[in-house]
């Protein structure tokens, strides 16, 4: 039976390394991970991780080094992550399908002394370990002494400009094992990791779950099909996902009614990009309101909002209030507090005392009296809660008029033949800048149909004045998309000038 850890420990701050330690010597013998058809106890995860921390140690790898996880989701990646923590280092994740240029502009940012699942050809002043490495049999997996890393993780972003920039944590790693308990996370939980291990959610939640002690069951890559059939055979009960995931697995379950049993799941939580209505209020409608939950606030968590379901159908596309201490407001063009249904740029600080949540290295950030912004765009309501509308860089300013992309794409992706879009401005000689789609969908559809659907629904200055249909999927598994970049490839692809943009 599961040994559950007593309230006063769970809410006793510890390094993260004992907080571990103490989970595995608390049932050893308990699943820690499963990945496809391989599962790991916690004392097999410990043991290797206290392994491949030597190896680090051996590799020139000391107390506050950055060490870059290259890594795809894995057990191997969990491992990687505990040796850095157990050596005092950074553990610094990337996508592991970056271009070697943009991995490299990542490493120099971070001067990594180690960079965990990269060749070392593509980094010939750096040390590098391969996807697959194994320590020498030979290092030892006994406990190491404690240290504990002055920075608990360094997320990496392009941002809109494509140039990268390092989060830092504001904290070192130590912490509560009982931290996920406000997230809703529970001892028993078998937790679904089905979000890309680089991002901020999948990454702090998944650990806060091992952390109490739970059972993930982590997917290499997200697939629709696959998660709905981790869900029923591993009895998830608690789920983190991004809209598009949302999406993707509720066309599955209409192609094939009553196949999944997804009766298990306690808590959802999806955030990570702006949720359509249609979308969430199917997910509600598939397993109940109480169970629906989102969180806003960034990788930054200068401050952060969560909402229920239940709360979302009087609020409906409401992000919520914000929690824990944490502040937030919006303001005008004008730089004064917008009135209830104005838009305007999202201001947030943290509770009151606290230290700063995160340092950026490579950027600066935007701070107004106190208040930071992260370049959201949205409104409050007459009651306090807060609605996303769009980030500042991706708003398309189209014959004086403001579009913003994410309203746009909701509707398009409403369509039951539509797998992903994104909706960017190109440059135009009348309006300045005009409306265009980009869309991965079945053959069958149309542009003229998928015109007609967003006229429907969205005034016309929103409707796009083009459709350009693609063979491949254009949101990453975190449901981002670098809009950027598609603009710049229609540009190219349709032999436009960038002169009057």
């Amino acid at each position: 039976m599961e040994q559950k850890l007593d309230t006063e420990a769970l809410m006793t701050v510890k390094p993260y390394v004992r907080i571990f330690r103490e989970v595995v010597e608390a049932n050893p013998d308990a699943k820690a991970i499963t990945c496809e058809d391989r599962t790991v106890t916690r004392r097999e995860l410990d043991l290797a991780s206290n392994r491949m921390a030597r190896a680090y140690e051996e590799a020139g790898v000391r107390l506050g080094d950055f060490v870059t996880l290259a890594l795809p989701n894995s057990i191997a990646f969990y491992e990687a992550l505990l040796a850095s923590w157990k050596v005092g280092a950074v553990p610094q994740p990337v996508s592991h399908r970056l271009p070697q240029v943009e991995r490299q502009a990542i490493v120099e940012l971070a001067n990594s002394k180690l960079i965990v699942g990269a060749d070392a050809a593509d980094h010939p002043n750096r040390r590098c370990f391969p996807v697959g490495y194994e320590p020498a049999a030979s290092l030892n997996d006994a406990p190491l002494e404690e240290r504990v890393s002055p920075i608990f993780k360094a997320a990496t972003s392009g941002g809109s400009t494509g140039r990268p920039k390092l989060i830092l944590a504001g904290t070192p790693a130590v912490g509560m094992a009982g931290a996920g308990l406000a997230a809703g996370l529970l001892p028993g939980d078998r937790q679904l990791v089905s979000g890309p291990l680089y991002h901020n959610s999948p990454l702090v939640l998944s650990v806060f779950g091992l952390f109490l002690g739970e059972h993930l069951v982590v997917l290499p890559k997200f697939n629709a099909e696959k998660a709905l059939r981790a869900i029923q055979t591993h009895g998830v009960t608690l789920a983190n996902f991004v809209p598009t995931m949302m999406s993707r697995m509720l066309k599955v379950i209409q192609e094939q009614p009553g196949r999944f049993d997804l009766s298990s799941l306690r808590t959802v939580w999806h955030m990570g990009a702006s949720c359509p209505e249609w979308l969430k209020q199917a997910w509600i409608d598939l397993i109940g309101a109480e169970k629906i939950w989102e969180m806003y606030g960034g990788t930054e968590t200068v401050a952060v909002t969560a909402i229920s379901g239940s709360e979302w159908l009087q609020h409906r596309g409401s992000v919520g209030k914000p929690i824990g201490g944490g502040q937030m407001k919006v303001l005008n063009d004008a730089g004064e507090i917008a009135k209830p249904g104005e838009v305007g740029e999202i201001y947030m600080r943290g509770p009151e005392g606290a230290p700063p949540s995160y340092q950026y290295v490579g950027a600066e950030k935007k701070v107004k009296d106190g208040w930071e912004s992260l370049g959201d765009l949205g409104w409050m309501d007459e009651e306090g809660y807060l609605y996303i509308s769009d980030r500042r860089t991706d708003m398309i300013v189209s014959g004086g008029a403001n579009v913003f992309p994410a309203e746009v794409e909701a509707v398009i992706d409403s369509h039951p033949l539509v797998r992903s879009c994104a909706v960017v401005g190109l440059p135009d000689d009348d309006l300045g800048q005009r409306v265009h789609a980009v869309v991965h969908a079945e053959p069958a559809l149309k542009a003229e149909e998928l015109l007609e659907l967003v006229g429907q629904k969205l005034a016309r200055y929103k409707v796009p004045r083009s459709v350009e249909f693609v063979d491949e999927h254009l949101r990453d598994d975190a449901g981002k998309v670098r809009r950027s970049a598609v603009r710049d490839a229609a540009i190219e692809r349709l032999g436009l000038s960038r002169k009057r943009d």
